[in-house]
């Protein structure tokens, strides 16, 4: 059992991330599961991994304004915590990150299959209407593909000033550090502000792309 684990693990490395996706759509469509309802599953997925993390970078900020308020007790615990902090919304960031590229991966599975499908209709009337219907679908794709990645570029400005203000303060466990850190809470606040408010646009544009989607005939 051991062995066959091991070999099956390395044939998965060896495919390469795309050429796994592209066996795990085929497995999944040859159980029932067509392109469309994979995406549908992505996307939800990807949702729900922007407003996970951005309840952890909201948590993060908290703790941050948290350590700059300090005003006695155990200064190292009181770090500790940010990093911890800082760490769930590191691993968060990455979640959607995968996620869109999931989303991205079997968008470009269906479209492709779909353009070339076009070509097998004998009724033009037909042909005319799925393409039509490829199009808008395309469209509406595009505009929720934008939306998720305005709002993952923001992840990393917000993480940045934190990653570093751990960084110091790991190295410079007093009060005179954390005076040091105190600016930096507006600027990133501001900056967690405008992240918000783009992961609250990206998961309403997944929201009605789903609804869309599953609203069509399959």
């Amino acid at each position: 059992m051991l062995r066959l684990t091991l070999i099956v693990t390395l044939f998965t490395l060896s495919l390469g991330l795309s050429a796994c996706d592209t066996v795990y759509i085929a497995t999944m469509e040859k159980v029932g599961y067509a392109k469309r309802d994979i995406l549908s599953s992505r996307v939800k997925s990807a949702r729900d991994a922007q407003e996970d993390a951005k309840k952890e970078i909201q948590s993060a900020l908290d703790q941050f304004g948290k350590v700059v308020a300090y005003q006695g007790g155990d200064l190292e615990d009181t770090y500790k915590k940010l990093n911890s902090e800082l760490q769930s919304s590191e691993d968060s960031a990455e979640t959607v990150r995968k996620r869109i590229k999931d989303v991205e991966s079997v968008a470009d599975a269906l479209f492709s299959e779909w353009e070339t499908e076009l070509g097998q209709y004998s009724s033009a009337d037909l042909r005319r209407k799925s393409e039509a219907k490829l199009t808008e679908t395309k469209t509406r794709y595009k505009d929720m593909l934008g939306a998720m990645n305005r709002a993952e570029q923001r992840i990393d400005p917000v993480l940045r000033p934190l990653r570093d203000q751990v960084l110091y303060l790991k190295h410079n466990l007093n009060a005179r550090a954390l005076a040091a850190i105190k600016g930096e809470l507006v600027k990133v606040d501001a900056q967690v502000d405008r992240l918000v408010r783009d992961m609250n646009r990206s998961i309403a544009e997944a929201d009605k792309f789903i609804q869309a989607m599953e609203k069509e005939p399959a």
